[in-house]
């Protein structure tokens, strides 16, 4: 599999990837303090994180879009299918959590939608085991392709199909 969106020859969505998925445990560590009783402005920076991070998954799921349309069809296509379903309902739940709160003053984290956060970074879970296999698999056509050697000379760009 041979990414579009390309840095050095390194895929683009990957490294992406990990800005949400921080800024969601982030977001869910500051509301479990919140909850647990820490300091009440605890709860806000949680709600701003989120939005961050949803605007983050956004920009991910842009760059997984791009590279799905040269994913063959094949496992490797079920695979990152797969993966961009997942982490899009994740990005739902926390985008539920974010709703709910944006009506309140204080914007506060409550027990259920922190245990809301816990369910979708389960969920995010099994969307880091999808990325792992797709880079697995992705790094297996690589090296059939000419592994570093074919990396010589890449700079940042959109390769043409």
């Amino acid at each position: 599999m041979q990414s579009r969106l390309r840095v050095q020859g390194h895929p683009i969505q990957p490294m992406l990837v990990t800005f949400p998925l921080g800024l969601f445990v982030s977001a869910t560590v500051f509301d479990l303090t919140d909850v647990i009783g820490g300091p009440a402005f605890l709860g806000e920076v949680g709600y701003w994180t989120g939005v961050a991070a949803l605007v983050a998954a956004a920009l991910t799921a842009v760059a997984g879009m791009v590279d799905l349309w040269d994913v063959p069809g094949d496992r490797t296509r079920r695979t990152a299918v797969a993966f961009n379903l997942v982490n899009a309902v994740m990005a739902a739940m926390f985008l539920l959590t974010c709703l709910v709160r944006s009506h309140s003053p204080q914007r506060g984290a409550s027990v259920a939608i922190l245990v809301t956060e816990l369910v979708a970074l389960t969920v995010g879970g099994v969307g880091v085991h999808l990325g792992a296999r797709l880079m697995r698999q992705f790094d297996s056509g690589r090296a059939e392709s000419g592994g570093l050697d074919a990396l010589a000379g890449s700079t940042g760009e959109i390769a043409r199909p």
